[in-house]
C-alpha cells in the first residue's frame, strides 16, 4: 500500500535559462508542471503555438515517410519485436542527426514525394487497365473508335440491349420502319449478358430514321474516343500500363536505398517530438521580461536533489510546499516489483484517491489466488508461467507495463499450477485418457485436496468461502480508511456493525439443515455458542440502524435510512454468489480439456490414432488454454472491480504525469542542448 508522498514546487529563474531548465526537468522527468497558472499584470504566456506546430508537422512528416518506408519497403522483424523495447540513442549519434536535420528534412519530404507519384502510377494504371476492360467487347470492330461518317455515309458505333443478333436487330428496325430494309448495314460485334455491341451504317438520307429506330430500341453510343481501332487503343493502354509500371519500380528502388536511413528518422522523429513537446509546454509558462515560474507537483524524495541541482547550476529561486490535507495531489504508486505487477488491472478502474488506501498489494495477491482457481490446470499454469518467463528474461527492455502484466500473468501461472495439483487437473485427464488408450493401464495422478468435477457442491463452499474472505478483506480495508480519518463512528456502523451481523448470521445458518444439504458438513454447536450467535447479529444491526445514516440531523430520518441500509445484507448475499464464478469456470477448463482428450482418444491403440491424438490434443488444448485465460482474466477483474472494490474504494486519482521526453521509437540516453542560433533556425 504504497502512494509516494507528493510536495508542491514553485520555480522562478531567469528568462534566459529556461530552456536549459526545461530540458533538464524534461530529462529528468519527475515534476507534473501546472499549466493552468492565469496570466496577470505581471507574468503572462507567450504565443509558442506557430513553433509548437512546426514541429508538429516534422514529427508527422517523418512519421509518414517511415509508414512509406514500411509499406513499399518493409522491415523484416520478428513476432516478438513489439517486446525489445525502445532502442537507445546515444548523444553522439543523435547530435550528428540533429547536425543534418535540414538535409535529412529534404530526404523525408522527397519520400513523401516519392509516394505521391507511386499513387498517381497506380491510379494511372488502373485507369488503363479499367479502359482495356472496356474495350475488349469491341476488339472485333476494325474501324477507328470515333468513325461517324464517311463521304456519303453515316456510321453508329454503341451498344444495345444484351443477348441479340443481327436478325433481331434487323427485324426491330424493319417492323417500323420496312422502307429501310436493304438501305443499312448493321454488325454485332459481340453480344454478352451486359450488353450487345454494334456498329451500323446506312446513307445519309436514311440516317435519321436509322438512328430513330435504333434509339427505341435501347442503343447509347459508345463512351470511348479515340481515332484509333479498339485493338489499337488496347495496345497503346498496354504500352501505358508498362511504361508506367518501370516508372513505379524505379521509385521504389529509389525507396529502397532510402530505407537505409530508417533508425535515423527514428531518431529525428522523436528528436522533433521532444521539442514539440517543450514547445507546448512553453506556451503555458508565465513569464515577465526576464523571468519565468514553474509551479507543479514533484515526488518528495527527489524535491531536495532537484533543488541542490537547480540552484547550484542557475540563478533561481526554488520553493517545496506540502499538499493541505483536503487538496487532491497526483498519484504515483511505489510497490515491490511483485506486488507492482497488478498496478496495471489498479489503474484500468481508477487510481487512489488522497482518502483512498493503495489496495495494490492485496488486489494483486487476491487477484493471482483467484485466477489460479478459475484456469485450475497444472498443466496451463506451467505454460502460462514458462512462456511470460522467457519473455521477461528474453527481453528486459520492454515497457514497462507490459512487463507488469506478463510478470502478473507469471504469478498467475504459479497460482495455477498449485490449484492444478490441489485439484488434479494436468491437461484435464490426459495422464488416464493416454494410459487407458495407448498402454492399456490405468494411471492416475491423485488430486493433493479433491477433484472439483467429482465434487462440486464442495468446490462451490470453496469459492463462497473465499469469496466471504475476499469481501471481509475489502470491508476490513474500509475499517481501515475510516480508523485513519479517525471516523470511529464510521467504522462502528459500517465495519464492525457489518461484521458482527454477518458473522452471527453465519454461525446462526451453520447449524441448519439447509447448510448441511449444501456442504455435506454436519455443525452442532452449544447453546452459549447459540446465544452468541443472536447477540453478534443483534448488535451489528443495531450498530448499522443507528450510525450508518449517522450524518443526518433528524434522529427519525437517521433510523429510516440505517434500516433501509441493513436491507443491503441481500447484496452481501448477491456479492457472495458472485464467487460461484470460480466453480463455473473451473469445472469449465476441466470439462472442455476432457472432451478434447475423449474426442482425440478416439482413434484408438494405432499409428494412426497417436497421429489424430496428437494434433487434437495440441489444437484443442491450445484453444481451451487461450478461452479460459482470458474468461479467468475477466472474470476475476469482475470480482475485483464490483464486489471487492464496491466496499471500500473510490478509485478517482489523478495519475502522476510528469513532463518528460515522450519518445516512440528511441531512448535518448541524453538530451540534446542545442544552443540558441540552432533553435532558431530549427
Amino acid at each position: 500500500m504504497a502512494v509516494v508522498p507528493m510536495q508542491k514546487i514553485t520555480i522562478c529563474a531567469l528568462k534566459k535559462n529556461r530552456k536549459a531548465i526545461l530540458e533538464y526537468l524534461q530529462l529528468q522527468g519527475c515534476v507534473e508542471i501546472d499549466r493552468t497558472l492565469e496570466e496577470n499584470e505581471t507574468f503572462s504566456k507567450n504565443d509558442t503555438a506557430s513553433a509548437h506546430a512546426r514541429y508538429k508537422i516534422k514529427v508527422s512528416n517523418t512519421d509518414k515517410a517511415l509508414e512509406i518506408l514500411q509499406q513499399y519497403v518493409p522491415e523484416k522483424v520478428g513476432i516478438l519485436a513489439s517486446l525489445e523495447g525502445r532502442k537507445e540513442a546515444d548523444e553522439d549519434t543523435t547530435a550528428k542527426i540533429i547536425a543534418k536535420r535540414h538535409w535529412y528534412n529534404t530526404m523525408v519530404n522527397g519520400i513523401i514525394e516519392d509516394a505521391a507519384k507511386i499513387d498517381a502510377c497506380d491510379i494511372e494504371i488502373a485507369r488503363c487497365k479499367r479502359n482495356i476492360e472496356g474495350l475488349k467487347p469491341w476488339l472485333d470492330l476494325d474501324i477507328p473508335i470515333n468513325t461517324e461518317e464517311t463521304g456519303s455515309s453515316k456510321v453508329f458505333i454503341g451498344t444495345l440491349p444484351p443477348n441479340l443478333k443481327e436478325k433481331d436487330i434487323k427485324a426491330a428496325i424493319e417492323k417500323n420502319a420496312p422502307e429501310l430494309a436493304d438501305r443499312y448495314e448493321i454488325r454485332v460485334v459481340s453480344s454478352e449478358k451486359d450488353q450487345t455491341c454494334i456498329a451500323a451504317v446506312c446513307h445519309k438520307n436514311d440516317a435519321e430514321e436509322l438512328y430513330n429506330r435504333l434509339r427505341a430500341n435501347g442503343y447509347a453510343k459508345i463512351t470511348f474516343f479515340s481515332h484509333r481501332t479498339p485493338e489499337g487503343k488496347v495496345k497503346k493502354y498496354t504500352r501505358k500500363i508498362n511504361t508506367t509500371e518501370k516508372e513505379r519500380e524505379a521509385i521504389v528502388e529509389k525507396l529502397k536505398r532510402y530505407a537505409a536511413y530508417r533508425d535515423t528518422f527514428r531518431i529525428l522523429s522523436d528528436y522533433y517530438r521532444v521539442r514539440s513537446d517543450k514547445y507546448e509546454l512553453l506556451g503555458t509558462l508565465l513569464q515577465s521580461k526576464k523571468t519565468f515560474i514553474i509551479t507543479g507537483a514533484c515526488p518528495k524524495a527527489l524535491t531536495e536533489s532537484l533543488e541542490k541541482k537547480l540552484t547550484t547550476d542557475f540563478n533561481c529561486f526554488f520553493e517545496m510546499e506540502e499538499y493541505a490535507k483536503d487538496e487532491e495531489m497526483p498519484v504515483l504508486l511505489d510497490n515491490p516489483k511483485a506486488l507492482a505487477s497488478g498496478e496495471s488491472i489498479l489503474a484500468s478502474y481508477g487510481l487512489p484517491s488522497r482518502a483512498d488506501i493503495d489496495p495494490t498489494d492485496i488486489m494483486t495477491i487476491c487477484y493471482i489466488v483467484l485466477f489460479g482457481i478459475m484456469l485450475s490446470d497444472a498443466a496451463y499454469g506451467l505454460l502460462m508461467f514458462l512462456v511470460c518467463f522467457v519473455l521477461i528474461k528474453k527481453f528486459p527492455d520492454m515497457g514497462k507495463n507490459l512487463q507488469k502484466s506478463l510478470r502478473l500473468f507469471m504469478y498467475c501461472g504459479l497460482s495455477t499450477v498449485f490449484w492444478g495439483v490441489m485439484f488434479g487437473g494436468y491437461f484435464g485427464d490426459v495422464i488416464d485418457v493416454v494410459s487407458k488408450t495407448f498402454f492399456n493401464k490405468e494411471l492416475t495422478v491423485p488430486a493433493v485436496w479433491f477433484v472439483p468435477l467429482n465434487e462440486p457442491m464442495k468446490m462451490l463452499v470453496v469459492a463462497l468461502a473465499i469469496g466471504l474472505v475476499h469481501l471481509f478483506l475489502g470491508l476490513g480495508i474500509k475499517g481501515v480508511k475510516l480508523l485513519k480519518q479517525k471516523d470511529v463512528l464510521g467504522f462502528l456502523g459500517e465495519v464492525l456493525g457489518w461484521y458482527m451481523l454477518l458473522i452471527g448470521l453465519l454461525l446462526m445458518l451453520a447449524p441448519t439443515p439447509i447448510f448441511a444439504s449444501i456442504t455435506n458438513i454436519s455443525v452442532t454447536f452449544a447453546d452459549p455458542v447459540k446465544y452468541v450467535s443472536y447477540v453478534l447479529a443483534g448488535v451489528g444491526a443495531l450498530l448499522i440502524v443507528l450510525l450508518s445514516e449517522r450524518a443526518n440531523k433528524n434522529p427519525i430520518l437517521n433510523i429510516v435510512m440505517g434500516l433501509y441500509d441493513l436491507y443491503g445484507v441481500t447484496g452481501w448475499l448477491s456479492d457472495l454468489l458472485s464467487y460461484s464464478r470460480l466453480l463455473a469456470l473451473g469445472l469449465a477448463t476441466g470439462v472442455i480439456a476432457q472432451v478434447i482428450n475423449q474426442m482425440g482418444a478416439m482413434g484408438g491403440k494405432s499409428v494412426g490414432g497417436a497421429i489424430l491424438f496428437i494434433f487434437v490434443f495440441v489444437f484443442g488444448h491450445l484453444v481451451n488454454m487461450a478461452i479460459n485465460i482470458l474468461g479467468a482474466y475477466v472474470h476475476t477483474c469482475r470480482l475485483q472491480y464490483v464486489e471487492f472494490f464496491g466496499k471500500f474504494y473510490d478509485g478517482t486519482g489523478k495519475a502522476f504525469t510528469p513532463f518528460a521526453g515522450k519518445t516512440k521509437y528511441v531512448n535518448f540516453t541524453e538530451n540534446k542542448k542545442p544552443d540558441n542560433k540552432e533553435e532558431l533556425v530549427s
